[in-house]
């Protein structure tokens, strides 16, 4: 009886040696996708951070555009009500 007591213990450390095996693997896995996730983390907050200046440079050309076309519309109404006067 203790010779199977004793081969059963064996096959128990063998498991858990085995166990402990497979969950080292799992927590180094874990720390890569961690670290790959905080790179593109960082990378993607340097994407939005261009695409804000972006957007924000685009936003004022388009007030400035439509500023000017605002002074167009003024001057051709100008115009416009200078050449009804004159008529």
């Amino acid at each position: 009886m203790a010779s199977q007591e004793t081969i059963s213990i064996k096959d128990i450390v063998g498991r858990v040696r085995t166990v402990k095996e497979g969950l080292m693997q799992t927590l180094v896995n874990l720390r890569e996708k961690i670290k790959t996730l905080e790179t593109e983390r960082a990378n993607l907050m340097v994407e939005i951070e261009d695409l804000r200046r972006v957007a924000e440079s685009r936003a004022d050309a388009l007030e400035n555009e439509v500023t000017r076309l605002r002074e167009e519309v003024k001057s051709f109404r100008d115009l416009l009500g200078c050449a009804q006067e004159e008529e």
